[in-house]
């Protein structure tokens, strides 16, 4: 059970405080600091924080509400309180203290900047915030599990990204939500405001649109576009199926994988799957297994349907699950069952990725596979894509990457997986935290090194050489 602190506004007339706090704590909540904003003769306001899990945070407020006497103002927890004013800021390097320091970085003595720069554009990656800043990209249409809510409903999401690239890479990002979801328009969009970025991450933009954006833009941009939501989750699928297969003694071009929800992530993870070794693939999604050989309406599965690995077998997910070495679910809560599980080969791997709610729950999958992981941090062996996304960027900025290739992604996967020692590998630890202090400094390194060796990039860092 989670617990929350939630900070109440209320209004209190003709009632004692002392009263209040027994209507919280009959309703399931506990104070911990009482505030006192202001008061008169008759009435006070004051911030209660109270400490309340999950289940009985509503029921307190409503306690609240219905007490004659005691009128709430606002409701806000620590999540809202980490937000206000929003999550990033802009410092400067320099001070700019005297006419000498203005003079500098700005008006006259920049104008010699320019010039150095217009003479010589690629002096832009040592001269101004090219080299280390990435757009963190969204159009609102598909942010989390909420969907389309807009481009200023997705604001808190882009800004947390460029967080996570701060603090575990170093990455000056900057949030960029777009007012509009036409695909030609964001594409242009996005290369207009190209130059002053070294790399370009989208974010929540829904399939198949996605595809198209992420295609054109790597074509007509000289810098790496990367959708995260594609790649970073294949990425980390494929990292933890490394081990996860080392767990139960089999390999990669060995094992049969049905990989269930065939949008953004589905298609990346396919693509990562043919790439990494399998050769036994089933593609499902909500009609059934796309097969070898088949015609379909979008583009993707068209493409899966002209692969060698993809199977001939018709049926749904749950005729097709049989034998099955491996489910990856990256689709809805609740589509599987442990009769399901129990149909699949000795010793299942299940990713159940869908949030908040996996394709199988944990507690009804436990007894019938074993190897199992989530998207969720409240079990273990959690698939998450901020073990990817900040050192892929990391290396392909240091490198002056054009692009991020298959070979980067696939180099990205096997330097997550290292992390976790073969002697702390096990069924719970197939995946290593986000926190840990390795796993940036290894997929840096690791896709540095495909970026030289497949040609892509444009400079070769210090420690490289």
């Amino acid at each position: 059970m989670a617990f929350n602190n939630l900070v109440a506004r209320v209004e209190l007339k003709n009632i004692s405080f002392g009263e209040v706090a027994s209507v919280i704590g009959k309703a399931g909540g506990d104070i911990i600091s009482i505030d006192v904003i202001s008061s008169s003769g008759e009435s006070s306001v004051r911030d209660i924080t109270i400490e309340v899990s999950d289940k009985h945070e509503e029921q307190v407020l409503e306690h609240l509400r219905s007490t004659s006497g005691v009128k709430i103002i606002n409701v806000s927890d620590r999540t809202f309180l980490a937000h206000l004013g929003g999550k990033i800021s802009i410092k400067s390097k320099i001070p700019i203290k005297n006419r000498d320091d203005l003079s500098r970085v700005y008006t006259p003595g920049v104008a010699r900047v320019c010039s150095a720069i217009h003479e010589d554009p690629k002096k832009a990656y040592s001269l101004t915030i090219k080299r280390n800043t990435v757009a963190v990209i969204s159009d609102g249409s598909a942010v989390l599990g909420l969907g389309d809510i807009g481009p200023l409903a997705s604001a808190p999401v882009m800004e947390g990204k460029a967080m996570l690239f701060k603090q575990l890479a170093d990455v000056d990002a900057f949030p960029i939500c777009l007012d509009t979801q036409d695909t030609e328009e964001i594409i242009q969009t996005i290369k207009n405001i190209a130059p002053i970025f070294g790399g370009i991450n989208l974010e929540d933009i829904s399939s198949p649109r996605c595809f198209e954006i992420e295609k054109r833009l790597t074509e007509e941009l000289d810098i790496p576009v990367f959708h995260d939501d594609q790649h970073g989750t294949a990425v980390v699928v494929v990292a933890g199926l490394l081990n996860a297969l080392k767990v139960v003694g089999k390999k990669m071009e060995d094992v049969r994988v049905v990989v269930n929800g065939i949008g953004a992530a589905g298609v990346a993870i396919c693509k990562m799957l043919i790439n990494a070794g399998v050769k036994r693939l089933v593609p499902v999604d909500r009609d059934g297994a796309i097969v070898n050989g088949g015609t379909y309406p979008y583009p993707m599965w068209q493409w899966l349907a002209e692969q060698d690995q993809v199977e001939k077998q018709e049926g749904t997910l749950k005729d097709v699950i049989k034998d099955a070495d491996v489910f990856i679910g990256v689709s809805r809560g609740g589509i599987l069952s442990a009769a399901d599980v129990q149909k699949m080969a000795e010793d299942p791997i299940v990713f159940a990725m869908a949030n908040p709610n996996p394709e199988i729950s944990p507690e009804e999958a436990q007894d019938h596979v074993r190897v199992f992981a989530t998207g969720r941090s409240d079990y273990p062996n959690q698939i998450n894509n901020v073990l990817a996304f900040p050192g892929i960027y990391r290396g392909a900025l240091d490198c002056r990457a054009t692009l991020i290739n298959e070979p980067m992604k696939l180099a990205a996967a096997r330097a997550i997986a290292s992390v976790v020692t073969e002697k702390e590998l096990n069924e719970q630890y197939i995946i290593p935290s986000i926190f840990n202090e390795h796993v940036v400094s290894k997929v840096r390194q690791a896709v540095v090194q495909a970026a030289i060796l497949t040609g892509v990039n444009r400079r070769i860092p210090k420690d490289f050489r």
